[in-house]
């Protein structure tokens, strides 16, 4: 290009435009900037061949129309409908399209993100208190508030599954295929065949559905100017669910698996962690007698503690957001013999639990074997639990534990609740007479590994001593009593509950008490009185005043 043509431009125009260009080549994080008055909405980026947009916006609202471009534009506005000043960062990488504002400081303006999106977009939009207003259906959509109301236009003909539920807010629909009810969640329902999938969740805004009539259409317009240029979009539309390694019926599940770059049927799990004043966690309250859980529960049965100081519970409310699961299975020692009725219990967890839920096996023994990274499809995930085959080796438990830890938190960037579900006997190979190579991680590293976890970590000790030690040679019962009490100690640790299972034939009903725990949880949020984000540990307690009941959930956070 001549310098007569650059000299067209301002300076700052210029350099906006290079450095859009090379973000976009080297894939880097772009902070968009406004062109003087230009009009907004006209910033355009090609969406990814899979469909992926995250949206969040901890700012204000988001507004979102469907059109017939095969791209997105992207505008910032404030709530008087002009141009805002503050730019949000656009992150346009191969799998997705991120468009982010973070939360700034009350005494700042409110930013609304206004978007126009193809009719094949996977959108995952997540705001604090900002309203959500989405004209049209795309091919999946969740969206998901704290405190902001949901609206969504529903054209009359769609072919889409419907979850839709608000924790202390309402549901309405003005459409007589989509009829809300009392229970939870407040609205399910499929239109056509179901093929799109569309999640909606509030936990104290209400959710508004409306059916799109010519009348209320709005005309979508495209303004000429500041235009990014875009490569020809022929990317195929992708499938709704992504084809999955060892997901054939008789594939085996000897090696880790696949990292999953498709889209998935709703991709909760790809919104971004609210992260605002609030500071909240999961709890789970459970009678001691009985390891069941206590309902009824209100906000003056708690009381909560930072680093031993009381703090003020700013919202409350029993919970059912949906839960990234990770079971990671000893297969190692005398469970051989057992790997179908293991199998079999697993299937089982995955039936018992909700559709929503992300679920991810990992089988363990002197290595891991990743069977399933987390996922909603469910039948890949039985298929491949199906194929699951036993590792070689000895038992190390203390490092598959590190390694689940690290799996989670590799995989579940979003605002999902977090918890790892261990089944051993908990005789690593490094306790007395144990044989084999045993972990490389310390018994106490896993402790601190487990106290640091963002979720809760469940664990169920499986009883496999089958004979009385008569050998020095032997594990002695002192060993397995050990293994039994780090068990539980790990469960404590990581804020779950500690169940027994006597007889690997009472493993389902294990499972099934540990999904009960999980389904009976209590949200609370406060406002830390240290605002100091100096990226130190906080510790949180939670006590309840019900007799015999404990209190089960996150232990602390890192305050950065």
């Amino acid at each position: 290009m001549h310098y007569r043509a650059f000299s067209q431009f301002s300076p700052t125009t210029i350099i906006n435009l290079l450095c859009l260009i090379a973000a976009l080549f080297f894939g880097l994080p772009i902070a968009v900037t406004s062109a003087g008055n230009a009009p907004a909405g006209d910033l355009r980026f090609e969406l990814p061949a899979n469909g992926n947009l995250r949206v969040e916006n901890l700012r204000g609202g988001v507004t979102v129309e469907i059109w017939t471009e095969n791209f997105v534009s992207i505008a910032a506005v404030a709530d008087n409908g002009q141009p805002s000043a503050t730019p949000p960062i656009v992150d346009r990488r191969d799998t997705l399209l991120s468009v982010r504002l973070a939360a700034g400081s009350k005494s700042l303006p409110r930013v609304n993100l206004e978007l126009h999106v193809p009719a094949r977009t996977h959108l995952a939009i997540q705001t604090a208190d900002g309203a959500v207003e989405i004209q049209g259906v795309p091919a999946a959509l969740l969206a998901q508030t704290f405190s902001g109301e949901i609206s969504l236009d529903v054209p009359q003909k769609v072919d889409a599954t419907f979850l839709v539920d608000t924790r202390t807010g309402n549901v309405s629909s003005a459409m007589a295929s989509l009829s809300p009810k009392r229970t939870n969640p407040q609205l399910q329902a499929r239109l056509g065949s179901g093929a799109g999938s569309v999640r909606l969740f509030s936990q104290a805004g209400n959710i508004n559905i409306r059916e799109t009539t010519s009348n209320s259409a709005r005309a979508v317009s495209i303004s000429p100017t500041r235009t990014v240029p875009l490569a020809p979009a022929d990317s195929p539309t992708p499938t709704q669910r992504p084809d999955l390694a060892g997901s054939k019926p008789n594939a085996a599940s000897g090696t880790p698996a696949k990292p999953d770059t498709g889209p998935e049927e709703i991709s909760e799990g790809d919104v971004i962690r609210v992260d605002t004043e609030l500071v909240g966690l999961n709890v789970s309250v459970v009678d001691r007698g009985t390891n069941h859980g206590v309902n009824g529960l209100t906000k003056d049965d708690f009381q909560l503690f930072e680093n031993n100081v009381p703090q003020q519970i700013a919202h409350f409310d029993s919970a059912s957001a949906p839960f990234n699961l990770v079971l990671l299975i000893d297969l190692s020692g005398s469970t051989a013999s057992v790997v179908e009725l293991i199998k079999s219990a697993a299937l089982h967890f995955v039936d018992a639990a909700r559709p929503f839920d992300r679920i991810g096996v990992i089988t363990f023994a002197g290595g891991q074997v990743v069977v399933s990274a987390l996922t909603s499809d469910h039948e890949a995930l039985r298929q491949r639990i199906r194929a699951i085959q036993k590792p070689e080796g000895s038992t190390k438990l203390y490092d598959s534990v590190a390694f689940a830890i690290d799996e989670v938190f590799r995989e579940s960037k979003d605002s999902r609740r977090n918890a790892i579900v261990v089944i051993s006997d908990g005789l690593d190979s490094v306790l007395p007479n144990v044989t084999g190579e045993g972990s490389t991680l310390s018994y106490d590293e896993m402790i601190r590994r487990a106290k640091e976890f963002d979720g809760v970590i469940y664990t169920i000790w499986t009883d496999t001593q089958s004979y009385e030690p008569l050998s020095p040679l032997d594990i002695q019962q002192e060993t397995f009593d050990l293994a039994h009490d780090q068990m539980k100690d790990l469960a404590d640790a990581g804020g779950g509950g500690f169940y027994e299972c006597e007889k690997l034939a009472d493993l389902a009903g294990a499972y099934d008490r540990v999904v009960a725990d999980l389904g009976t949880l209590y949200t609370l949020a406060y406002r830390p009185t240290n605002k100091v984000r100096d990226g130190s540990w906080r510790t949180i307690r939670v006590t309840v005043n019900r007799a015999n009941t404990v209190a089960r959930g996150k232990r602390g956070y890192f305050a950065k």
